[in-house]
């Protein structure tokens, strides 16, 4: 029955979309040449200017200062001046969750396929031309993407969330009882939005469902969740042995585990079993970043998220965000201290974008901390190393992140430098001249 929606949704999607812009094999292998542009590799301080960037395909194919030959018919696009970046790579999102979680659950599959296909145009449409989502069903959607039927970035699918029970992932009203007891399957797990497990039998099931759905990695629960009702912040979610077990199902099939927590006893955990990445982090200690400066964990925390209620949120929820915010600060300013520089871009915005305005934000938001040229190195190469990590299950092998030659065709053109004021990201309208993904425009208003 599953299989005979997730078509039905494809479809409809399609007819939804069928605005989108349409290319052809013949199209994807023609010349776009690119000149006069003030580019960012995703790696330096600073930009090299007058370069000219010839693409070929979905590919960038040469990057010289010198004049570059092209074919007949090829288009040439007059950069006058402006800044080149990579796509920015959005490393934790919620494309399936775009809607408060009481019309979540009484959402059926199409409707609640409809609001992802729509939150992932704009997504594309303000600059992210790859996301790696960490929770959330969005197998079709990324299929219908990758085909070319609806506007989206590259998406990396965790799948569902897989916590314990009465972790981040048990979404169950107190009405509801466990399955063990009878209940029937949570809303969460019939949507594929996160499963809850207990011991490491369940956990191996769980991991090994979620790979043969397509997931690129991983995502567990490793302490509490403003976004669960049930789980303070400093409580320590699945134990060492669960843990290993999601980490050694996961690089049995070649790629990682990312856990979401805050507090430092869940973080520690997480690290010692062989998680790769932690969400969040908001509460952690010195002595535990800089345990994971010393082993080479990632950090993946946000900003905007913090800035404001998802809708629907209770006073207590509440409670929990303005506890994960108030780290926000403690955390930045030690990574800071110590040189912890394994921090990637990523906005974590769920249940209604509205609330939060726009996630171009953590641009902005960000700039209290660290360095334009810092915050563009955690949206470009610094996120495509992460990402990197799936190995084989990685869904785009090859290079994103940077604007270089053989890395793939996601590029930006910029009115203004970001380099000097990263708050022009933040209004992509006016802003993003050019959108390219893959060798494709999606937007272009150079003049």
């Amino acid at each position: 029955m599953r299989e005979k929606t997730s078509i039905l949704v494809v479809g409809l999607i399609a007819l939804h979309f069928l605005a989108a812009p349409a290319y052809s094999q013949a199209e994807a292998k023609s010349q776009i040449l690119i000149t006069n542009a003030r580019v960012f590799d995703g790696k330096s301080d600073t930009l090299a200017d007058g370069m000219n960037v010839l693409v070929e395909g979905n590919k960038i194919a040469k990057i010289s200062k010198a004049q570059i030959a092209t074919s007949p018919g090829a288009t040439v696009i007059d950069a006058k001046g402006r800044v080149m970046t990579p796509g920015f790579i959005d490393a934790h999102i919620h494309l399936m969750a775009q809607m408060p979680f009481a019309q979540l659950r009484a959402s059926d599959d199409l409707w609640i396929a409809y609001v992802g296909a729509q939150q992932a145009k704009t997504e594309l449409l303000e600059g992210f031309t790859t996301v790696r989502d960490v929770a959330g069903n969005t197998f079709s959607l990324k299929k219908a993407i990758d085909r070319g039927l609806v506007m989206g970035p590259r998406i990396y699918p965790s799948g569902p969330m897989i916590s314990q029970t009465s972790g981040h992932a048990d979404q169950r009203f107190l009405t509801e009882p466990p399955t063990l007891l009878g209940g029937h399957v949570p809303f969460m797990e019939r949507q594929l939005m996160g499963i809850t497990v207990d011991g490491e039998t369940q956990v191996l099931t769980a991991v090994r469902q979620v790979l043969r759905h397509g997931a690129s990695q991983i995502k567990i629960a490793s302490g509490g969740g403003t976004g669960s009702e049930y789980d303070p912040l400093d409580v320590t979610e699945f134990t060492l042995e669960e843990t290993r077990a999601a980490v050694q199902a996961a690089s049995d099939w070649g790629t990682y585990v990312c856990t979401h927590v805050y507090n430092t006893k869940g973080i520690r955990r997480a690290i010692e079993a062989g998680v790769k990445s932690i969400e969040h982090g908001n509460l952690l200690d010195e002595p535990t970043l800089q345990l994971m400066k010393d082993k080479g964990i990632w950090l993946s925390p946000q900003v905007l998220t913090f800035t404001g209620y998802p809708l629907g949120y209770t006073d207590e929820q509440k409670a929990k965000h303005d506890q994960a915010l108030a780290g926000v600060d403690n955390m930045f300013t030690m990574a800071k201290k110590i040189g912890f520089t394994k921090i990637v871009f990523g906005t974590d915005v769920i249940t209604n974008p509205e609330v939060f305005a726009r996630n171009t934000r953590e641009f902005e938001l960000r700039a209290k901390w660290f360095t334009p040229a810092e915050i563009l190195r955690q949206a470009t190469s610094q996120a495509a190393e992460l990402l990197a990590l799936s190995g084989p299950r990685n869904p785009y092998p090859g290079k994103l992140g940077v604007s270089e030659e053989g890395a793939y065709a996601d590029l930006l053109l910029i009115n203004g430098n970001p380099l000097a004021d990263i708050s022009i990201l933040t209004k992509p309208e006016e802003n993003l001249a050019l959108i390219m993904k893959d060798g494709k425009i999606y937007r272009n208003t150079v003049k």
